[in-house]
């Protein structure tokens, strides 16, 4: 095998290592790092991060310190192949990289998997439109990323089986799994607050669909009204989903009166606004604190490093892998889970500008 570039080389190892587990390359044990290091020449503590990703998504159990880790493949019998169609909120979930995998993981199952042709914000999340690409469809079932509300009960209703990955599920007669950001984000306000910060602003891609307020915001606003914070439209500011937008709402949050504190709802979204406000000379932490609300490889590369909340994708795409395998079967799936998240503290937080 030749060397693996450095470029998120966890991630690849990882992703390498998972291909070659699903092929059967190894049975029972997993081999020791020292022979991996060897073999994809990287390092060990990268091999060992590679390793920690695998017991996170499940393939891997631990058993002791100077112990093998012991393989445990999803034991999924064979079913009766799908079409199965992904429905992404936009372009950039299909190059989202436990996206990729999950894709993977159902067409070894025997699916049939495909991107529809266009995304919800291509259709400009009319629910109209989304019923006419569906019925023009050949899909026997529809996996939908980061949906709004009124999108997820147009399909609560059909006789078509749907999956919400992520999107306004809670409350809604469908199955669905997303990561439960609530009590993170509950310790962020708190860690924001102790630092001495009170404007603190939430930028969520959902505010701008109108759509209503999710666990997320109202956990985030609930947390900072325990702590004697107001809240207000201030706190969780609507603006246009593009670039443009983005760069709007910054300036005229920062003309005024200036946030603190800013938690960004993606990893994409978090980078365009360090670098807006970056290239206005307004700087983290020094100036305002920066949180995002998921984790991206991309972080292992930022300094300072960045404040964000962790998640492992493992339950996640064993919980679609399961509803994939019971709708294959004629099985009616309507369960939704939460996957467990973690806050994790960076460079990017400091105390509040006034406080220093």
């Amino acid at each position: 095998m030749q060397r693996i570039p450095f470029l998120f080389i966890t991630e690849q190892v990882a992703a390498h290592l998972s291909e070659e587990l699903r092929r059967g390359r190894w049975k029972g044990e997993m081999p020791g790092r020292n022979q991996l290091v060897k073999e994809l020449g990287v390092s060990g503590n990268t091999v060992e991060l590679a390793l920690q990703q695998l017991e996170n998504q499940g393939l891997l159990v631990p058993q002791g310190a100077g112990r093998p880790r012991r393989i445990e493949l999803p034991k999924i019998s064979a079913a009766p192949s799908m079409r199965l169609t992904i429905l992404h909120d936009e372009s950039l979930a299909k190059k989202v990289g436990y996206m990729i995998d999950l894709r993977h993981m159902l067409e070894e199952a025997g699916h049939t998997v495909a991107f529809a042709p266009k995304s919800m914000l291509d259709l400009g999340m009319d629910v109209k439109r989304i019923r006419r690409m569906v019925e023009a469809s050949e899909a026997d079932a529809w996996l939908v990323i980061s949906a709004p509300r009124h999108v997820l009960e147009w399909f609560a209703e059909q006789a078509l089986p749907a999956f919400a990955l992520f999107g306004r599920r809670v409350g809604v007669r469908i199955a669905g799994s997303g990561p439960d950001h609530a009590p993170s984000v509950r310790a962020v306000v708190r860690r924001l607050v102790a630092l001495g910060h009170q404007r603190i602003v939430m930028l969520d891609r959902w505010s701008a669909r109108g759509s209503i307020q999710g666990r997320t915001i109202r956990a985030v606003l609930e947390e900072m009204e325990n702590l004697g914070l107001l809240t207000g439209a201030y706190n969780v500011p609507v603006w246009n989903t593009n670039p443009e937008g983005l760069g709007g709402i910054l300036d005229e949050l920062f003309r005024f009166s200036p946030p603190t504190a800013l938690i960004i709802d993606e990893a994409f979204i978090f980078h365009a606004a360090k670098e807006h406000l970056a290239q206005r000379g307004i700087l983290a932490p020094r100036d305002v604190s920066l949180i995002c609300i998921d984790g991206d490889p991309t972080f292992e590369w930022c300094r300072p490093s960045v404040a964000h909340i962790r998640w492992h994708p493992g339950p996640l795409m064993n919980r679609i892998m399961r509803w994939a395998d019971n709708v294959a079967r004629g099985k009616k799936d309507l369960r939704q889970t939460f996957t467990k998240t973690e806050f994790v503290d960076g460079g990017t937080v400091g105390p509040a500008p006034k406080a220093r």
